[in-house]
C-alpha cells in the first residue's frame, strides 16, 4: 500500500474521484512494489484500482482510458516498499565518511536497481537475486547505471569488500546478450585500480560497445575521515587523461562515439583546459561531473548584455574548484556594470581536501561569509542542496542561512540561471520580494 501524494488535473484517476491522501492498494489485483509495477499497469486501457480512502474505507474503482493516456497519479517515492541496501564494505565509500549530525537519508547506502533505472543511481549488482535478474531481462530494465570500477575480479572484491563484486565481468555479459544497456564509472583509487588494472577495465568495457553506452573515470572523493585511502595528485590526473583521451580517439574514429570520459576535476586536479563543449556528445554522465564545466563555459559564452543590471552589486560563492569559473562570470557581468564579489568556500565540515561546490555545507557558507560585503543578492550553486528542497547536507534551511547573513541567497544552476534571477531581481520579482 503506498499514499497517493497528488492527482494530475484533468486526469482519468480525477475523474474517478481518486484524491491525495488516497492509498493505492492494488492495480488489477496485483501489489505495486514501485513506478516500475505502476508504469506497467497504467499503460492498460482498463485498471482496477483498489483504493483505500483516509477515512479507512475501501473502494474498487474501475477505470478506462486510451492505452497512451496517463492515469495521473503521484506519488512522493518511486519505490514503495524497502529500498534495497548495499551490502558492500568499499574502502572508498563516502557515506561511511560522513560524520554525525547530517540528513537523516544521507546515511542510507541504497544499491537498488529500481533506482538505477529510474532515476540514474550506480549500483554495484553485487546484491541482486534471482528474481531481480529475471524482472530486470523480463522489463527491459534500460539502461541500468553500475559501478564498475575494476573488471580485475581479485581487484574489484578488495575495493568493494564483497566477494560477489568478483562477477561484474559475467554480469554485464548478461545484460550485453538480453540487449540491455549500462553507463559504467570508474571511481580511481590509486594503489588500487588505476595503472594497468584500470587500461584493463577501460578496454575491457570499450569493447562491450553498443551495451556500453558511456564510461566515466572519476577520481576517489575523500573527506578527513577516512584514512587508508590516497587521493588522486595532479601527475596521476594527467596519465589518466592521456589514457582516456586515447581511447576517446579509437572509439570516435571506428564507432563514432568517445564513450568514455575523464570527469572534470580530474582535468582541475592535472592543471589542463577542459575540453570544448561538443566532445562531451549528449552528456551522458553530467550528474557524475564529466561536462559540467564545459556547459558553464559554453552558457556563459552565451551571455548578452543587458543594460538594465548597471549598477548591481551583487556576490557569488562556490566551492574552490570552481572558483576560477565563478571569476570569469563576474569579469562577464563586470562588462554590463553589474559589480560581482566572487567567495571561495573553504570546505571546514569535510576537511579542505573537499572543494567540489555539492558538498558545501550551510555552516561553511555561514563561516566564509558572515561579516563580509554581499551586495543585493548572493548566489550560491543549487547542486550545494537537497535535489527536492532547500536544505543543505548539514541539514541548514536555505532561509535560516538568508536569516543570518542578512541578505536574499539563490540557488543558481549556471550562468543563465544567474542572469535570469538578477534580471527578475532588477524587475522586483526576486523570491521573497512578496511579487508574483
Amino acid at each position: 500500500m503506498v499514499c497517493i501524494t497528488g492527482v494530475l488535473r484533468g486526469s482519468a484517476a480525477e475523474e474517478a474521484g481518486i484524491g491525495a491522501g488516497d492509498q493505492l492498494i492494488s492495480m488489477n489485483g496485483h501489489h505495486i512494489r514501485d513506478l516500475i509495477d505502476y508504469q506497467y499497469f497504467q499503460a492498460q486501457e482498463v485498471i482496477k484500482l483498489h483504493i483505500a480512502k483516509p477515512d479507512g474505507t475501501q473502494y474498487l474503482i474501475e477505470v478506462e482510458k486510451d492505452e497512451e493516456e496517463e492515469l495521473g497519479l503521484l506519488f512522493a517515492e518511486a519505490v514503495f516498499d524497502r529500498w534495497r541496501l548495499c551490502r558492500n564494505r568499499c574502502m572508498f565509500c563516502f557515506v561511511d565518511q560522513l560524520p554525525k549530525g547530517l540528513r537523516p537519508s544521507l546515511y542510507v547506502k541504497d544499491d537498488d536497481y529500481r533506482l538505477s533505472f529510474l532515476q540514474g543511481n550506480f549500483i554495484s549488482l553485487t546484491n541482486m537475486e534471482a528474481d531481480d535478474w529475471q524482472r530486470v531481462f523480463d522489463l527491459r530494465l534500460s539502461p541500468l547505471y553500475v559501478s564498475v570500477h575494476a573488471v580485475d575480479p581479485q581487484v574489484r572484491e578488495t575495493l568493494m569488500g564483497n566477494p560477489k563484486a568478483r562477477l561484474v565481468g559475467h554480469q554485464l555479459q548478461w545484460l550485453a546478450a538480453a540487449g540491455l544497456q549500462v553507463h559504467g564509472q570508474v571511481v580511481l583509487c590509486p594503489g588500487f585500480n588505476d595503472g594497468d588494472v584500470l587500461a584493463e577495465t577501460i578496454a575491457y568495457l570499450c569493447a562491450c560497445w553498443p551495451h556500453i553506452r558511456s564510461i566515466a573515470i572519476v577520481p576517489v572523493g575523500l573527506t578527513r575521515y577516512r584514512e587508508g585511502v590516497n587521493p588522486v595528485d595532479p601527475a596521476m590526473a594527467r596519465e589518466v587523461i592521456a589514457l582516456v583521451e586515447g581511447w576517446q580517439e579509437q572509439m570516435l574514429a571506428k564507432y563514432g562515439t568517445r564513450l568514455l570520459w575523464a570527469a572534470d576535476e580530474l582535468y582541475f586536479k592535472a592543471g589542463l583546459p577542459v575540453p570544448p563543449r561538443e566532445t562531451y556528445e549528449d552528456c551522458p554522465q553530467l550528474e557524475n561531473g564529466v561536462g559540467m564545466t564545459a556547459l558553464f563555459l559554453e552558457e556563459l559564452g552565451a551571455i548578452r548584455p543587458a543594460p538594465d543590471l548597471a549598477g548591481r552589486r551583487v556576490s557569488m560563492a562556490t566551492g574552490l574548484l570552481a572558483l576560477p569559473l565563478l571569476e570569469e562570470l563576474a569579469s562577464a557581468l563586470g562588462a554590463m556594470g553589474v559589480e560581482g564579489t566572487v567567495y571561495g568556500v573553504p570546505n571546514r565540515f569535510f576537511g579542505e581536501c573537499v572543494d567540489v561546490a555539492g558538498l558545501l555545507t550551510g555552516q561553511d557558507l555561514l563561516h566564509c561569509l558572515m561579516g563580509q560585503e554581499l551586495g543585493e543578492v548572493l548566489f550560491i550553486p543549487a547542486v550545494s542542496l537537497k535535489r527536492d528542497g532547500d536544505v543543505f547536507l548539514d541539514n541548514m534551511s536555505l532561509a535560516e542561512l538568508e536569516k543570518r547573513l542578512s541578505v536574499p541567497v539563490e540557488p543558481v544552476t549556471g550562468p543563465l540561471s544567474l542572469l535570469q534571477r538578477l534580471q527578475e531581481l532588477s524587475l522586483g520579482r526576486c523570491r521573497g520580494s512578496g511579487e508574483g
